[in-house]
């Protein structure tokens, strides 16, 4: 699960990037990383949080004789782009990602430019970020990214007037949920949106099922290898409420026709058509810019509800601990690139992150967060991360991006009752963790 949502067009180019090789005719400017034409690529997820990277580039570029430019991917083919040209000519020399497992075989490849040197002669580089965020980004010992944007815990939004209308309220606990679905349902209301068309949305609903009901530990075992951990009693019963949800009508009938990259299932709650979404934190920024009076007077947002019985402690969240920038070794101007990312912990960061309901995970974050524009929201966010016992990286982030695909397909083929409980946990133990 990553930071994703409907792109923006291309800044630099003004068309979306059809082809890999569109980076570099991109502007005319050349081989980003391999290049010596006294610019910086950066490649960045498209979303709207773009304008605060272009705001970030434009503050750079007003006193940097090496220039940055941004280049953005949709969200949906971000991934799949990156692999593309990650070791060809056309690689950024600074990128975009989730740090984990999302850069693991990166490094591997000894594509990547380790930052210990960097960070020995600008300390700050890393004791200006939260230890437990920056480290998601170290692999064997070496630090290979440097947070941006924000911490991104999953949270689960809903249209107020709609819930009020059906007399609901935001459920605290997993059985108000299923009651919660009931009544909306009566109303004639799909009860949760799910652009499970991306199919990452619909990991969600997993990945905190299984925390709620497990703890943490258990996918930790999984991801580590042990692949016992799936057949588990603890596993068959996060399984068998996913199952009762979705048999119970939560998320309609033609979910799987819907996605959120497109702006689809965003629309859904903000047109009153769905009561809930289960989101990323960066789904407040999304509909700030797409539904900006629905969002500043019926989104609300609480934690994912609590398990009775469950192992997971309620206060646990699960989501994106930050997005990094990483650097690619190839990069012809390592100083300039350093010099960019200081601008990571940067005042004027900071501030423009709050200001479209970003979280940056900077040391100096909260005591800016209640001069933010969405001063509620911003602390909400805070405190939950800050109270919480454990943080959960999505389960396509932290296992190898090999898995994902086929994580992705046991996801939504148990979801679809394509497969039962027994094949849905036989395809998990299948999956690469190394």
């Amino acid at each position: 699960m990553k930071t994703r949502a409907r792109l923006p067009r291309l800044v630099a180019c003004g068309a979306t990037l059809a082809l890999a090789l569109g980076l570099s005719a991109c502007g005319g400017d050349g081989g980003g990383g391999s290049s010596d034409d006294g610019k910086i690529r950066v490649l960045v997820y498209g979303d709207a949080t773009n304008k605060v990277e272009k705001r970030i580039v434009d503050t750079f570029n007003k006193t940097s004789d090496v220039k940055v430019v941004l280049d953005t991917i949709p969200g949906a083919d971000y991934q799949k782009k990156l692999q593309t040209i990650i070791s060809t000519p056309q690689a950024p020399d600074v990128f975009f990602n989730w740090g984990g497992g999302s850069i693991k075989p990166f490094v591997k490849a000894d594509l990547l430019m380790p930052l210990d040197d960097l960070i020995k002669k600008n300390p700050d580089l890393e004791n200006k970020f939260l230890p437990s965020v920056f480290n998601n980004a170290v692999v064997d010992g070496k630090p290979y990214g440097v947070p941006m944007r924000g911490t991104q815990p999953v949270l689960l939004f809903h249209n107020k007037k709609v819930l009020d209308e059906a007399g609901v309220k935001p459920p605290k606990t997993w059985d108000e949920l299923l009651d919660a679905v009931g009544k909306l349902k009566d109303r004639g209301v799909t009860p949760i949106a799910l652009g499970g068309g991306d199919i990452w949305p619909t990991q969600m609903w997993f990945q905190y099922l299984y925390d709620r009901v497990a703890g943490p530990e258990l996918f930790q075992k999984a991801v580590g290898g042990d692949k016992s951990a799936w057949e588990s009693a603890d596993s068959k019963k996060a399984l068998s409420m996913i199952r009762e949800l979705v048999d119970a009508g939560a998320f309609g009938k033609n979910y799987d026709s819907v996605k959120y990259t497109n702006g689809g299932s965003p629309a859904l709650l903000a047109s009153g058509k769905a009561g809930f979404e289960l989101m990323g934190s960066w789904y407040y920024s999304q509909q700030q810019t797409d539904a900006e009076k629905f969002a500043e007077k019926d989104l609300g947002y609480t934690p994912f509800p609590t398990v009775e019985g469950g192992k997971g402690d309620p206060a646990n969240v699960a989501g994106n601990t930050n997005n990094y920038y990483s650097v690619m070794k190839k990069t012809k101007h390592p100083e300039a690139v350093a010099e960019f990312l200081k601008l990571m912990y940067s005042d004027e960061f900071v501030k423009a992150q709050l200001d479209i309901g970003n979280l940056p995970t900077t040391t100096n974050t909260d005591q800016f967060i209640d001069s933010s524009a969405t001063p509620e929201y911003s602390r909400f966010q805070y405190d939950l991360v800050a109270d919480a016992p454990s943080f959960q990286l999505s389960w396509d982030q932290a296992y190898p991006q090999k898995a994902s695909s086929s994580m992705h397909q046991a996801i939504q083929q148990f979801f679809n009752g394509q497969l039962d409980a027994d094949g849905f946990i036989k395809a998990m133990q299948a999956l690469p963790t190394e």
